[in-house]
């Protein structure tokens, strides 16, 4: 599967190919800001947890993450137990990260779920980020910052990708 999100606010273009095999499933993206380029893979088991991400910014910042079978996490080979509570990551220059907790969740309308993120910025560092995802019907779900007042209805498709996050991505055709 392929697909693509355009920057709202801050001009962007992201390129995403995404498969599924008998190993896991896997995202390989390549993202254009005004200011940088990125390049990122994710490797996630079959129930949508994340495994890894190798994540790359132009200038040669590089950045490997992964969540071990115990649940600790390795930032580019140093443990982070700030991160102990995450499960998820989230990165801010792709939209495509949101749909790991809308998948994994399985959401039921109505319901909503507080989560901790692995919060990946523009220079690529890490912090955790208390979230909360809220489904409001098939195809719209509430994100919310637990630690600020941001706040966003995202649209998704049938699998969970979005398709609208207001003021930030729009899903173009490919």
């Amino acid at each position: 599967m392929r697909i693509m999100w355009q920057g709202v606010l801050d001009p962007s273009t992201e390129r995403l190919a995404f498969v599924s095999d008998a190993e896991g499933l896997f995202a390989a993206s390549e993202v254009r800001t005004a200011d940088h380029s990125y390049s990122y893979d994710v490797a996630l088991d079959e129930e949508w947890m994340f495994r890894t991400l190798e994540a790359r910014r132009d200038g040669g910042m590089q950045l490997l993450l992964e969540r071990t079978a115990d649940g600790s996490w390795l930032c580019n080979g140093h443990p982070r137990a700030d991160l102990s509570e995450a499960i998820d990551i989230d990165l801010s220059f792709s939209p495509f990260t949101n749909t790991l907790p809308i998948r994994r969740l399985a959401l039921a309308v109505g319901s909503s779920a507080d989560i901790v993120t692995a919060f990946v910025g523009a220079d690529l560092t890490v912090t955790a980020d208390p979230q909360r995802y809220t489904r409001m019907d098939e195809r719209r779900y509430l994100y919310e910052s637990r630690d600020s007042d941001f706040r966003r209805e995202i649209t998704v498709d049938d699998d969970g990708f979005v398709v609208d996050y207001p003021g930030l991505f729009r899903r173009l055709p490919v």
